[in-house]
């Protein structure tokens, strides 16, 4: 009877710990498994981009696929306000540099409005820069203030088709809205797809930020359900997957200026969209 009950609880045990969820590699200081998370409303199903005004974490500003309005909110607001901006195309990402809103369209143009827009209702003109980028599909930029630069990371571009590259373009910004290409940068497929214990992998990120804690580059894939990080010389230096209960379509990150992460999901099939607060914290 003894020995009954021993193996009865053996089983116990063992049908406990193989349901408990399993622990999410995440990268340093931060965990996957336990965000905050924030609901959307339907105005935002399509949530593409996220950004924050020099970091500040109040105010989260977004666009959607197709719309050209500026949404902004604060984190757990149940409502959202709008600015309209420019005429309806494929807008994917937004930056926000030097009081100045920037909107990647899917086909590599860039919209460029002053921030003022959220106050005056619109009134203030948009422009279209010229897109200086190869042929291809684009979902990710990110601004860096301190060189005035916008960094630009394909999706799936035609350069990329023979080789074992991700390809991504600097351009210099400058205050009178000239913008020039100042540089390029490749990720490394192969890099990416051993990390992640496959034979092989086509990348395709939609979003792409950098720390301001450490400087790393972290790039997000709704496509392959990844969060890349490569350090500022864009080696791969992790690869983390993305479970889809949480990540149902990881297309926006930003970090505020407290080294908070930030990932938007559209709302694909989940009953809503979601913003996903992962709070940064130091190692003791």
């Amino acid at each position: 009877m003894t020995r009954i009950l021993l193996a009865v609880a053996c089983l116990l045990l063992l049908n406990t710990a193989c349901n408990q969820p399993l622990p999410l590699a995440s990268p340093a200081g931060y965990d996957l498994a336990s965000p905050e998370i924030f609901k959307l409303p339907p105005a935002l199903d399509e949530i593409s981009g996220i950004a924050f005004k020099q970091g500040n974490p109040d105010t989260v500003y977004a666009q959607q696929d197709e719309a050209g309005k500026l949404f902004y909110f604060a984190p757990g607001q149940s409502t959202v306000q709008q600015v309209k901006f420019g005429k309806n195309v494929d807008y994917e990402d937004i930056a926000i540099m030097h009081q100045q809103v920037f909107m990647l369209s899917s086909n590599g143009t860039i919209s460029v409005f002053p921030h003022t827009v959220v106050n005056d209702g619109g009134s203030e003109a948009t422009l279209e820069l010229p897109s200086l980028l190869p042929r291809g599909e684009y979902e990710g930029m990110w601004a860096d203030g301190n060189t005035n630069q916008l960094y630009v990371l394909c999706k799936q571009c035609a350069v990329d088709k023979k080789e074992d590259n991700t390809s991504g373009y600097i351009l210099q910004w400058s205050a009178s809205n000239d913008i020039t290409l100042a540089g390029e940068f490749r990720i490394k497929n192969s890099e990416i797809a051993r990390l992640a214990n496959k034979k092989k992998i086509l990348f395709r990120p939609s979003a792409i930020a950098r720390s301001p804690g450490d400087g790393q580059w972290y790039m997000l894939s709704s496509v392959n359900k990844l969060l890349v990080v490569a350090n500022d010389s864009w080696v791969v230096k992790g690869v983390y997957p993305l479970p889809p209960a949480l990540f149902a379509q990881p297309e926006g990150m930003a970090f505020d200026m407290h080294n908070n992460l930030y990932i938007s999901n559209e709302r694909g099939g989940a009953s809503q969209a979601t913003l996903l607060k992962f709070l940064f914290k130091n190692k003791p």
